[in-house]
Order: structure tokens, then C-alpha cells, then sequence
């Protein structure tokens, strides 16, 4: 019961956090805990729960009590980086919503008339026939992956996907074979212009190809 009613009282505080612009006092242990109505015990509890998420911070002295945060990127990536490592079986649904996202940022990235930025594709696509090691398709994918972020503003997915890939970097490479790399090279050579020609739904098409020949092992 006790656990219930901290969890209540984290859910009503992190309203009051929602519902005020970061660094706003929201007020002190007392003054909290007399407008949600529970005990200082309680509220101290829900109180350290939203610290760890990141969503407050306790002052002292003068001026102190509870302040309203929101958590920045480097604090969500080390969270999810830390869920990875803790649940491994994990790492594999990442990768599936990762990979899913990728077709749907592929097809949104046609949509970009930044001239600049196609003509950033453009060259990147050159890359492609020379990207013949780990270390180069690696530098390539990172390149293809910052580009497409800045053609399709998703920030949620762009941190998943970094600390994804990141994670995937930390475990051992799968080493392809001459005909694994030929595939890969002209599947990023058809999903590339598919982009180009401002056709999404090829695009979509081509990613979810490549996804399969990547799971498919070729």
C-alpha cells in the first residue's frame, strides 16, 4: 500500500513538473507534501524518484526546495545505455525498432528539399564502392545516419539510434563475405537514389530490403 501511494504521489509531482517551466520552484518538502496531501516520508520517496529520472533537484539553504528539471540527451543516453547492458536480450528488440525507423526516416528523408543536404547525399554516395573494411562501412553508416537526422528533424529516434549503435559497437564486428558486401553496397546505392528522386515509398521499400538481407545474413 505504502508503494502505491509513493508511486501516486511521483505521478502527481511529476505533473506539477510538467505543468511549470524548467528550474521553476515548485516548492518546499513541506509545502509539497501539505498540497498532495501525503506525508514528508512519502513525498521525500516520490521526490528521489523524479531526481533519478532527472526531472528534479533538491536545493539547500536559502531560497531551496524542489525545483523543477528536465533531463538532457547524455543523461537519457546513459540511461538507455545502461538498460542495454543490464537486459542483453534487449539489444535485439532495439535493433528491430531501429531498423524499422530507419525504412520510415528514408521514405520522410525524399520528402527534404534542402538542396544543400541532397546535394551532401549526393557525395556521401560516392563513398559507397570504396567502404570496403569494418572501419569504413562503419564511418559511412555514422555519416549516412547524422545526414538523414538533419533531412528529418527526429530526435527521439536519433538518440535511440545512436546509443544503439554505439552498444553494437562495443560487441564483436560480423565479419561478410565479398558477396555480403556487394549487397550492401548497392543496397545503400538504391536507397540513396530512391531519396534522390524524391520517391518515399521506394525508399521505404529498398530500406526494409537491405533490413532483410542484413537479417537474412545476405
Amino acid at each position: 500500500m505504502k508503494r502505491n501511494l509513493v508511486s501516486e504521489t511521483a505521478d502527481a509531482l511529476r505533473e506539477q513538473v510538467f505543468a511549470s517551466e524548467p528550474g521553476d520552484l515548485l516548492g518546499s518538502l513541506q509545502d509539497l507534501a501539505k498540497r498532495l496531501g501525503v506525508g514528508i516520508v512519502t513525498l521525500q520517496q516520490a521526490a528521489r524518484l523524479l531526481e533519478h529520472e532527472g526531472l528534479l533537484e533538491a536545493r539547500r539553504g536559502p531560497g531551496g526546495g524542489y525545483y523543477g528539471t528536465r533531463p538532457d540527451e547524455a543523461a537519457l543516453e546513459r540511461a538507455i545505455a545502461v538498460y542495454l547492458r543490464t537486459h542483453p536480450a534487449s539489444f535485439g528488440e532495439a535493433l528491430n525498432i531501429t531498423s524499422l525507423l530507419f525504412n520510415e526516416i528514408c521514405a520522410a528523408a525524399a520528402g527534404c528539399g534542402d538542396a544543400d543536404l541532397r546535394d551532401e547525399l549526393a557525395a556521401l554516395a560516392a563513398r559507397i564502392e570504396t567502404s570496403e573494411s569494418e572501419t569504413d562501412r562503419g564511418g559511412f553508416e555514422a555519416d549516412f545516419q547524422d545526414l538523414l537526422f538533419r533531412m528529418v528533424r527526429w530526435p527521439l529516434f536519433e538518440l535511440l539510434t545512436q546509443v544503439t549503435l554505439r552498444f553494437a559497437g562495443t560487441r564483436e564486428a560480423r565479419v561478410i563475405d565479398e558477396q555480403a558486401l556487394a549487397a550492401w553496397k548497392a543496397g545503400r546505392h538504391r536507397i540513396i537514389a530512391a531519396i534522390l528522386a524524391g520517391d518515399g515509398e521506394l525508399a521505404r521499400f529498398e530500406a526494409e530490403r537491405s533490413n532483410r538481407r542484413a537479417v537474412m545474413g545476405g
